[in-house]
């Protein structure tokens, strides 16, 4: 089922949740006992993250070796997993960066054979790392040109050139990202609500915000969001602080901020079981504020623990 129908079908707020696949080789068990723990809460849908080929450097006897790789492969094979042994969709990130335009429409080729409906089509982090563009591919530079291709392909457009006489069109629900402090690169939070609206109007169904630390931010990118004539539903995403590097680690990655309060309640905390109650029970009051003020869905980025997340639903009985 698509994201856009399981908000439209639910009775209540719907929880969803966002992990990461294992680093390259790693324990697929442990993302599994994951996604078994986080399956008890019946979330309609998961998300699971893309990640492109980078640069990694390798101390080896002969000296330092440069090895190009993806660290973090496997969204695919998650996708299939998830869709197929667990009651809920998967909902996989489809990236521009680190990926040509004909490698996307591979990848949506093997999406479209597995049943998955959904994806989340995103710029992707700056890495880094370019890789080499073969003679006659493409790129899609910006989220909005990621989402027109998909957009094209629902169309039954593919790229120019392939010859696909039994091409059937897809049938992809796009989400979008949204950023309610804006994007780190736009000037201003306006401008960043331009660029939203653009990706809606090329074909994103809804958006689902960045991380953030006060709803302050989420009710007035909502708001101005609202007045810019965005009508989709935009499903908050959230974080749960569980260590004390996270008030120095997430503002610097993911732009976002924490509020003194917060900042102030992990740096007087004695251990790190008080810091993973401190962020537990923010987070729990972030939730049952978006709850009671009517958001659509609540969505919570995981990643590689459902402890916290754990702590913080059965708090809220959900």
């Amino acid at each position: 089922m698509k994201v856009i129908e399981h908000l439209e079908r639910a009775k209540d707020p719907l929880i969803s949740f966002e992990i990461i696949p294992p680093l390259r080789g790693g324990n697929l068990q442990k993302l599994l006992r994951l996604t078994e723990d986080l399956a008890r809460y019946k979330p309609p849908f998961i998300d699971i993250t893309s990640h492109s080929a980078q640069v990694i450097y390798h101390e080896t006897k002969d000296g330092i070796r440069r090895v190009i790789k993806r660290k973090r492969p496997g969204t695919l094979g998650l996708c299939a997993l998830i869709q197929n042994k667990y009651e809920c969709d998967a909902v996989p990130h489809v990236l521009c960066e680190g990926f040509t335009r004909e490698e996307t429409e591979d990848f949506l080729i093997e999406l479209k054979y597995l049943g998955i409906d959904n994806v989340l089509a995103i710029k992707g982090d700056d890495i880094g790392f370019k890789k080499p563009l073969p003679p006659g591919r493409s790129v899609n530079s910006y989220a909005i040109d990621l989402v027109g291709q998909i957009s094209d392909m629902n169309g039954g457009k593919y790229l120019e050139g392939e010859i696909l006489l039994d091409a059937e069109p897809s049938n992809f629900c796009i989400g979008v990202a949204g950023y309610p402090e804006k994007h780190f690169e736009a000037p201003n939070l306006e401008t960043d609500v331009r660029h939203a609206k653009a990706k809606v109007e090329a074909g994103g169904e809804y958006i689902v915000t960045q991380m953030f630390f006060n709803n302050d931010h989420y009710f007035r990118y909502v708001e101005k969001c609202r007045e810019a004539g965005i009508t989709v539903p935009i499903i908050p995403g959230l974080k749960i602080l569980t260590t004390r590097k996270h008030t120095k680690s997430l503002p610097s990655f993911f732009h976002c901020e924490i509020p003194p309060l917060l900042a102030d309640a992990v740096d007087s905390a004695r251990s790190s079981e008080e810091v993973l109650e401190v962020g537990v029970d923010w987070a729990r009051r972030q939730t049952e504020d978006l709850l009671d003020r009517g958001v659509p869905s609540v969505h919570f980025y995981v990643m590689q623990s459902s402890k916290a997340v754990s702590m913080l639903l059965d708090r809220l009985d959900v």
